[in-house]
């Protein structure tokens, strides 16, 4: 009997043994629950403070959990225009307006960025093939672009003008007129000069489309050079080759050094906005980050901060 019962008090203790176990197993497994989204979670807090499009009930859109889950924002940069977007060659890292926006945009998702330099050329190219999720590098938002690509609340606007050789006497708009302009391939600058030209009463405007301008194919007044980045065309200014450089003031900026002018006027205002995946629900998420940082001064801060006011 001793034996028998010895039998059953350890039957008995294994029992509440195993209730205990399987008592601290759910409640693992909900503390388990709440540790498997601290990536959300953190994505859902930080966010509420800079003004997610997180829900307040902590759910978070699909498109935006994958970034969460990779860990990684990837995002299409500019690298040679300062004060929006420039990497040093030296060290490596990267600077400007833009920089910093992408850079809190990753923060508000608890996950680290990695940026890829685009051209004007490649910044669409790369966002429709999904190897960057958004792009901020001096994208201009026009209604034909928005059919293609989501874009946010302007951040910043600038405006196009032109830079030319001191010595070419060009100073205005009209000392344009039979001349050979450069301009970047996939920017909306040459439609912007042309039209510009047009409205001036300059060139005429027969044959003029805007939805359908080509600059490789317009030659009434003025002509256009295409190149594949900045640094190219400033070298075709210095050799000759064009007779003036056409893209907004603030990449310009970079490339007004001595011995160089802008030509009196400013035209085509230029608002820049992040570009992401067309109806995607990452762009709801940054719409509202870009839009809550208008309203408490931080972008203000950031353009401030390098210079652009």
């Amino acid at each position: 009997m001793k034996r028998f019962s010895k039998i059953v008090a350890a039957a008995l203790t294994l029992t509440m043994s195993a209730m205990l176990l399987a008592g601290c197993g759910d409640s693992g497994s909900d503390s388990g629950a709440s540790a498997a989204q601290p990536s959300a979670g953190t994505a859902s807090a930080a966010s509420t403070e800079s003004g997610s499009a997180a829900p307040s009930d902590g759910a978070v859109d699909p498109d935006v959990q994958a970034i969460i889950d990779r860990g990684v924002l990837r995002v299409g940069v500019k690298n040679a225009v300062e004060g929006f977007g420039f990497q040093d060659t030296l060290t490596g890292e990267y600077s400007g307006l833009e920089i910093s926006i992408a850079e809190k945009i990753a923060e508000s998702l608890g996950v680290d960025i990695e940026f890829t330099t685009v051209t004007a050329a490649t910044r669409t190219e790369l966002l429709d093939s999904g190897d960057i999720d958004c792009v901020l590098a001096t994208f201009t938002i026009t209604d034909e672009r928005k059919e293609s690509w989501d874009f946010s609340t302007p951040y910043y606007t600038d405006h196009v003008t032109v830079l030319v050789e001191d010595k070419s006497g060009i100073d205005s708009l009209a000392d344009l007129v039979g001349k050979k302009v450069g301009v970047s391939s996939g920017s909306t600058s040459a439609r912007s000069l042309t039209s510009a030209m047009i409205d001036a009463g300059l060139i005429s405007g027969d044959g003029f489309d805007a939805e359908t301008f080509d600059p490789a194919l317009w030659t009434e007044g003025v002509s256009f050079q295409q190149y594949d980045d900045y640094p190219a065309i400033s070298t075709a200014l210095s050799a000759g080759e064009v007779d003036a450089f056409c893209v907004d003031k603030s990449i310009l900026a970079i490339y007004h050094t001595d011995g160089r002018s802008y030509i009196e006027e400013e035209f085509a205002p230029q608002d820049y906005g992040v570009a992401t995946t067309k109806g995607s629900g990452f762009s709801a998420y940054v719409e509202d980050l870009i839009t809550a940082w208008l309203a408490d001064g931080t972008i203000a801060g950031f353009i401030s901060e390098n210079n652009l006011d």
